[in-house]
């Protein structure tokens, strides 16, 4: 790859890019780190996501192999999402990137503020 990216519109890999570094499919993924979860617990994680919004997130990043769903054979059925093989390449620069956030959240918060009080200062 070069050192030099051009998004191109219809470059592939835009598309892949936009379905797995969304909010929701970073946030699931981290939830899915370590263990299968059911589609209910996912939900109890995700403060504010809707039903059809996780769903979509889940579908998506199924059909990018991304996790692997199971219908479990209960009453009522219960379906059970996972990382994949290839879900788990991702770990490393999710970690990366949740662990960033942490890290430099008060960086990010003192620049926002500075922002916000620069675009007071012109509007006023």
């Amino acid at each position: 790859m070069s050192s030099v990216q051009k998004f191109s519109a219809d470059c592939p890999c835009r598309t892949l890019f936009a379905e797995i570094a969304d909010k929701w499919s970073m946030m699931v993924l981290t939830i899915l780190d370590g263990e299968p979860r059911r589609f209910n617990d996912i939900k109890r994680r995700l403060e504010g996501v809707s039903q059809k919004s996780l769903t979509q997130t889940l579908r998506r990043l199924e059909r990018n192999g991304i996790v692997t769903r199971r219908v479990m054979d209960t009453s009522p059925v219960a379906v059970e999402y996972e990382m994949s093989e290839l879900g788990q390449t991702l770990l490393p620069p999710f970690r990366a990137l949740y662990c960033w956030t942490h890290t430099n959240f008060e960086q990010v918060e003192k620049a926002r503020s500075a922002f916000d009080n620069k675009a007071e200062t012109k509007a006023a």
